[in-house]
């Protein structure tokens, strides 16, 4: 049995470049002709002009509090132009805008909804379920939720294109599901790494053995410790980081190193509050850490630059297994570090609004200190040398910015953490 899906896999990273920037146009141009929404977003945008990941980068970012947004909008709305997917879905069904198309719809937190379009695995799981070592013919035992929401939905689509069987176990009822897989021994568990958790402790107590021995958790972290006590019991367990918006996003490996980037989405790591793509690390540096932005190759739900509101870092160099996309280091945070000061609520966004004025600074971080009903801000710039007057400047600009007066700190360029931190918040919260 071969260690890839497919030649995808393990073809250049040149060839795989090039592909994806040769199909990045047709997807613009997609969106812009099948969903109002990004019809208003990309408006003025010319499709053939975004070959390159620099034009790409020239896009606006749209992030889900944007997307809840217009979907709660287009469910107010009366009429015809009554949309519940706030014009981004490209599928519906009869009485929908679209029309047709949608297979399935889903509902998050939030609540927000996702369309699931056509095709025999629309979220593109199978890729992270092969690497996870399953294969055709296997019985699966899913444990994520059927209810409401997309997970259970996900990892089944990916396993039947994989040509396995699956047990919808869904999330809950412990004993029935350690009777079912007593019954009719599984050899693969999908779900998250808490329930695989309590299905081996239970299954410890009453000393029954069970007969996965491969399992793709994701929905939560899985660190290296839990991952070890999974294998000392007998369970390969690997990771994907995949979402109900965009699908499968990045997966793991036996090498256990990083996370591959899918072989369909375009991956851009961001400065929190921004657009801007950090830049490529030199040799020996440090990584920077920054919002996971992904462009999604999905005709039925063709996202272009969508902000996870994650962070993660690129890996250099390709996966020790072979494969040759490029790796993230897995989930490292949230990039929304929005907090509360004096009252008024501080954005990343601020803060990136505040260097947008001042070039001269490379970088910066908004450092939240002091005790309760007593908070201090220091701005940390980095910038080369100590130019005459910008202190002053910048503590004017984000005293304009955030209607909050603060210090203002000039550090040496690369003196600041590359660890995705644009806000810090020092102060204890009892």
């Amino acid at each position: 049995m071969s260690e890839f899906m497919d030649a995808l896999e393990t073809r250049s990273a040149a060839e795989r470049e090039a592909a994806l920037m040769a199909a990045l146009p047709a997807q613009l141009a997609h969106a812009q002709a099948a969903t109002p929404a990004f019809a208003e977003i990309l408006r003025g945008v010319d499709p053939r002009a975004v070959t390159s990941r620099a034009a790409l980068a020239a896009l606006p970012v749209t992030r889900k509090h944007e997307l809840l947004a217009r979907q709660q909008a287009g469910r107010a709305a009366d009429g015809p132009g009554r949309d519940p997917f706030g014009g981004f879905s490209a599928v519906g069904w009869r009485g929908l805008l679209r029309g047709t198309g949608a297979r399935r719809v889903f509902q998050s937190p939030g609540a927000i909804y996702e369309p699931e379009g056509g095709g025999a695995d629309a979220w593109r799981i199978a890729r992270a379920l092969h690497a996870a070592g399953l294969r055709a013919g296997d019985l699966v035992h899913n444990s994520f939720s059927y209810h409401l929401t997309p997970a259970g939905a996900m990892m089944e689509s990916g396993a039947l294109a994989l040509g396995c069987t699956v047990f919808p176990g869904g999330v809950g009822h412990t004993e029935l599901q350690l009777q079912a897989i007593a019954d009719l021994r599984p050899q693969a568990y999908c779900g998250t790494p808490s329930f695989l958790k309590i299905l081996l402790e239970k299954a410890a107590e009453t000393g029954q053995a069970l007969s996965f021995t491969r399992a793709l958790v994701s929905g939560e972290a899985c660190p290296p410790s839990l991952r070890a006590a999974f294998l000392a019991q007998g369970v390969a367990a690997m990771q994907c980081y995949a979402t109900a918006d965009l699908g499968l996003i990045a997966y793991e490996t036996a090498a256990h190193e990083g996370l591959v980037l899918d072989e369909g989405v375009i991956v851009e790591i961001v400065r929190p509050g921004t657009g801007e793509p950090v830049p490529e690390p030199g040799p020996g540096q440090t990584p920077e850490v920054g919002e996971v932005v992904v462009t999604v190759l999905n005709p039925a739900y063709p996202l272009i630059r969508f902000g996870t509101g994650d962070l993660s870092a690129l890996l250099p160099g390709p996966c020790p297994t072979g494969r040759t996309a490029p790796r993230i280091r897995g989930w490292l945070g949230r990039a929304d570090q929005t907090t509360k000061v004096r009252g008024m609520f501080v954005h990343p966004a601020q803060v990136a609004e505040v260097l947008r004025r001042h070039p001269a600074v490379a970088r910066a971080r908004l450092v939240v200190a002091g005790e309760p009903g007593a908070d201090t801000l220091t701005l940390h710039a980095e910038v080369e040398g100590r130019p005459e007057g910008l202190a002053a400047l910048l503590a004017e600009a984000l005293r304009d910015v955030t209607r909050l007066r603060g210090e203002i700190e000039l550090q040496a360029l690369g003196s600041l953490p590359r660890d995705g931190k644009v806000i810090e918040d020092l102060r204890r919260h009892e």
